[in-house]
């Protein structure tokens, strides 16, 4: 997305008093600044103002006949649109504590005494008008930057989308080359082709599921009764079948049963089963753990012997972690456990890790058993 050119807008400042005398001389103080000034008689008149225009600065004279500087400024503050409009007032009376606390507690920032001393009155105006500049412009970049964050979520959703139907093409192709082909270099050509794909599929499915995530305000669940223990176990021996070396144990207690979306769930179990054998001891077995003890709510952890970096712990469940991630790795996006997270929220549930030792790490998932949210006191 190309960004616009930013344009800085004029600041205003609005001045209040019923004498055109002291508006004049206030306007002519506040001119060199290169403000739009905009002058009040009263009261009323200033609020019909400030809910046009989006003010910097106001300056309030105190003494006014039917409506003061206190109870304009009490209205300002109890409107949502005005009442972060910075307020300082001006008066002719002698310096009162008591007119001082009424002034502050009113909303004030400052208090300004005639004869207003020029330069006291410039230097005050010119940090307002540059914190109120400074504001604008963060606000215009926030804008930007999120409309650019959101185009690029509507991309990676739209090609994760479209690339599915080649990608079925190629893998389609490669299954029938391996089973018809006689050719031993063919038929291992199109088991790397099928073990790519496959691979590329995934990250494809993650690339969905974040832009569902973010774009569609969460992970849409499929609720049916699921058997959490059975679940596990199929997720498990399909790891195994894979990596026929290594050692992974499946203990569960009491019942599993719940209204889950069965495979999101899977999904759950697979991202934590398989980032435990990529980055766990090889030597040690993988340690999964059901409890169905509990009457309203399942629990599940993967354990395994390995330690996180406490740097990256804070940042463990956010998407792509891009500086944690070694360099030169191919074995996906980083998306695993965001998404093992956006599927837990989407259950009500709560996902965390947890280093029992420095070298040792478990992840512990938590999930009702109905589509309600556990509260907990």
């Amino acid at each position: 997305m190309q960004q616009t050119e930013y344009i800085q807008p004029r600041v205003k400042c609005l001045l209040v008093d019923d004498l055109d005398e002291n508006l004049l001389a206030l306007s002519a103080l506040l001119a060199p600044h290169d403000v739009d000034i905009f002058t009040a008689r009263s009261g009323l008149e200033a609020l019909e103002l400030l809910l046009v225009h989006n003010m910097a600065l106001a300056f309030l004279d105190v003494q006014m006949p039917d409506m003061d500087g206190f109870e304009l400024a009490e209205l300002i503050r109890g409107s949502e649109r005005t009442r972060n409009v910075p307020l300082i007032f001006v008066t002719a009376g002698t310096r009162d504590e008591y007119r001082l606390f009424k002034g502050y507690d009113s909303g004030a920032v400052d208090f300004l005494y005639k004869p207003i001393e020029p330069h006291i009155l410039k230097s005050k105006a010119d940090i307002f008008f540059q914190l109120h500049r400074q504001k604008l412009q963060l606000a215009h970049e926030l804008q930007q930057r999120t409309e650019t964050l959101r185009l690029n979520e509507m991309f990676m959703a739209v090609l994760g989308h479209d690339l599915r139907n080649p990608l079925s093409a190629i893998v389609t192709s490669a299954h029938i080359l391996q089973q018809g082909s006689q050719d031993v270099m063919v038929k291992q050509a199109a088991t790397r082709m099928l073990s790519s794909g496959k691979r590329m599929s995934s990250m494809i499915e993650d690339m969905l599921d974040l832009a569902r995530a973010r774009l569609a305000g969460g992970i849409p669940l499929k609720r049916e009764h699921t058997d959490l223990g059975a679940l596990v176990q199929r997720v498990a021996q399909e790891h195994l079948a894979a990596t026929t070396e290594r050692r992974l144990e499946v203990q569960h207690h009491g019942d599993l049963n719940g209204e889950w979306d069965t495979d999101r769930l899977a999904q759950v179990a697979s991202n934590l089963i398989g980032n435990a054998l990529q980055h766990g001891d090889e030597n040690d077995a993988i340690q999964v753990r059901l409890d169905g003890t509990h009457a309203d709510v399942v629990t599940m952890s993967v354990a395994s012997t390995g330690r996180i970096p406490a740097e990256v712990l804070p940042h463990i469940f956010d998407p792509f972690r891009g500086g944690q991630r070694d360099a030169g790795r191919n074995d996906g996006l980083g998306l695993g456990l965001y998404i093992v997270q956006q599927i837990v929220n989407a259950h009500h549930g709560s996902v965390e890790v947890r280093p029992e030792d420095p070298d040792r790490t478990v992840f512990f998932v938590e999930v009702p058993r109905r589509g309600v949210s556990i509260v907990k006191l």
